[in-house]
């Protein structure tokens, strides 16, 4: 599937693709018709500058200090120190994938004309990107209440020509040279754009898009995984066919159950034991796979619709109404999107786990069904797959501890004034690392399953088969043992990739 070349910043919501075509494949960024949707609400700011009442972030402190009344002459000044002193993230530096994302989601949110800034933040925003220049953001600091506030004013102090950007060996260099060298005017905020570049969900909103494109990919590829041991470990397709599977027809197991049938359609090694007594009942991991992965799939459909929520959303704080208010909000807390990502690291856990379980199955049960112990050619002498999963299980175990929600937890900042914050930062870094494990549970079981494959007759079904000779075309059978961890990161590639899934699709037809 290609990616689109361009985004276009006109204040409309960002789909998934776009932010994916911009943070990983450098689509250039555009910005369309920014001075109309913004002009009305930066008037009613600069209006309220010389009012007797107190606008908060317009002429106040802020946080604990938003009852410190801020004189005219110094409100320039206020949003360059915010920006500065915000900028206090710690940690390991966030991959460039990640801040590119985070600032094409602030960009949107500016551009939608709620947030009172010129338009020359957006562009300038645009411009970093499409000149491919990205801030150096620490991974450690938010809370995930007023927004993102750490990581999203490491980005911003670049904007102002200081701070650090990430060098192309890897490491990390001043803005200012950098800048020089792309041609990029370094910004003098105005009153109010300080806070609006740092006061937003933007940052949990990058790592939860990112997440849930690969999650999506990952869901196919695991039904595929899935698919190949079933075939391999001599079980039955029975209880997946419509009939059964519309008893209780979940969208995500209704989906799942399609591919395996799919994939297992016209596989002659089912065939040739459909009607011996070993495939009454197969073992859970592969009996229930649809109804694991279904709920997986459903766990994603409910973030998905959170995230595409939020994309459509301002979460500026305050906000400016077009009858001339502005409006403290609570619109930055990021609540809903720290249970989404962490109901979907549980679920992704859980389908861990079973793909755990059929590669183990196949591993030492599966010689109740002809099948050598570790699918080694000379068990004893050789050790065949046993410490691959080793590896799952040490994964899928670490799955669990990262599974635990982070969206329930709190810490009170800002002088108690932000008692109770999201902690969804957490919630976006540990999914990430988790999907990392998945893939390569399910690399694994691919690679398992590919080798029970070759020690049975007759052939695959032709998804199967395709899906097969992908991982062969990667990684041989194992007829001695060698370093197996080689294996599994060609595996793991295929997965990551979409190769497994490319591959089983284009031979048994479209997969969900």
């Amino acid at each position: 599937m290609g990616h689109r070349d361009t985004v276009v910043l006109d204040g409309t919501p960002l789909d998934e693709d776009a932010v994916v075509a911009v943070a990983r494949h450098g689509a250039k960024v555009s910005v369309d018709a920014a001075a109309e949707t913004m002009g009305p609400a930066r008037a009613i700011v600069e209006s309220h500058l010389e009012d007797e009442r107190p606008v908060y972030g317009l002429t106040t402190g802020f946080g604990a200090l938003a009852d410190v009344r801020i004189a005219p002459e110094d409100l320039v000044q206020l949003q360059a120190n915010l920006v500065r002193s915000h900028a206090a993230g710690a940690g390991e530096p966030l991959p460039a994938e990640v801040v590119r994302a985070m600032m094409l989601l602030r960009a949107r949110t500016l551009a939608a004309g709620r947030s009172g800034v010129r338009p020359v933040l957006v562009e300038r925003i645009a411009d970093f990107l499409n000149a491919n220049v990205t801030p150096a953001v620490p991974s450690r600091g938010s809370v995930g209440a007023s927004g993102d506030l750490a990581q999203l004013a490491h980005a911003a102090l670049c904007l102002l020509g200081e701070g650090r950007v990430l060098s192309e060996d890897g490491e990390t260099e001043p803005a200012g040279p950098a800048l020089r060298r792309a041609g990029i005017e370094p910004i003098e905020l105005q009153a109010k754009e300080g806070l609006a570049l740092v006061n937003g969900t933007d940052g949990m909103v990058a790592l939860g898009t990112l997440a849930l494109h690969d999650a999506r990919a990952l869901l196919t590829a695991a039904d595929v995984a899935a698919a190949m041991a079933i075939e391999g470990a001599l079980g039955t397709d029975r209880p997946f066919a419509e009939d059964v599977i519309r008893l209780r027809p979940h969208p995500g197991q209704v989906s799942s159950a399609a591919n395996l049938r799919v994939l297992l359609n016209g596989s002659a090694i089912i065939a040739s034991h459909r009607d011996s007594a070993h495939a009454v009942q197969d073992p859970y991991s592969m009996r229930c796979a649809p109804q694991v992965h279904g709920a997986a799939r459903d766990a994603l459909g409910f973030a998905a619709e959170v995230f595409d929520l939020e994309r459509a959303s301002t979460v500026d704080n305050p906000v400016v109404l077009p009858d001339g208010r502005v409006e403290s909000t609570g619109n930055f807390h990021g609540e809903p999107l720290a249970y989404a990502m962490d109901l979907l690291a549980v679920a992704l856990t859980g389908l861990a786990a079973i793909s755990e379980r059929r590669a183990y199955w196949l591993l030492g049960p599966g010689q109740e069904r002809g099948l050598p112990p570790f699918l080694a050619t000379d068990a004893g002498l050789g050790s065949g797959y046993m410490l691959a999963q080793y590896t799952q299980a040490a994964l899928v175990s670490e799955c669990r501890m990262l599974a635990q929600p982070a969206g329930i937890d709190s810490i009170p900042t800002s002088g108690s004034q932000e008692d109770h914050v999201s902690m969804g930062w957490l919630s976006g870094l540990k999914l990430r690392r988790l999907l990392e494990h998945v893939a390569t549970v399910v690399a694994i079981e691919g690679l398992v399953a590919a080798q029970a494959l070759d020690l049975r007759e007759p052939s695959p079904a032709d998804g199967t088969g395709a899906a097969h000779r992908a991982i062969r075309d990667r990684v041989s059978f194992l007829d001695r043992d060698r370093d197996v961890s080689v294996d599994i990161a060609a595996a793991e590639d295929l997965v990551r990739s979409g190769a497994l899934v490319e591959a089983a699709a284009r031979a048994a037809g479209p997969l969900r």
